[in-house]
């Protein structure tokens, strides 16, 4: 990795049983090569342990915010990027 860019790591927030399964509300984490989109990151994580793969093992049940807006998995990212995976909200 070379420049300021490359060594700015992307944010990861995990809420509610997101959370509970992988251990931690949030990290940052470098991106590895290749990880380029909401879709690749998930699949990036899913291989990273057994709480992960149990949080990612539904991927259409899981919402995801790329600094702070709605985005799916074609979604951009890119270091110094916050990204938040939580389940869908219901309102009453």
């Amino acid at each position: 990795m070379s420049g300021p860019a490359a060594a700015r790591p992307v944010r990861i927030l995990y809420f509610a049983w997101l959370r509970e399964r992988v251990g931690t509300a949030e990290e940052d984490v470098a991106l590895p090569p290749g990880i380029a989109t909401v879709a690749e990151l998930i699949a990036w994580l899913q291989a990273r342990g057994p709480g992960f793969a149990a949080a990612f093992s539904a991927t259409k049940t899981i919402r995801c915010a790329v600094n702070q807006s709605f985005s799916g998995p074609e979604t951009a990212v890119a270091p110094g990027d916050e990204v938040a995976f939580f389940p869908p909200v219901t309102g009453g």
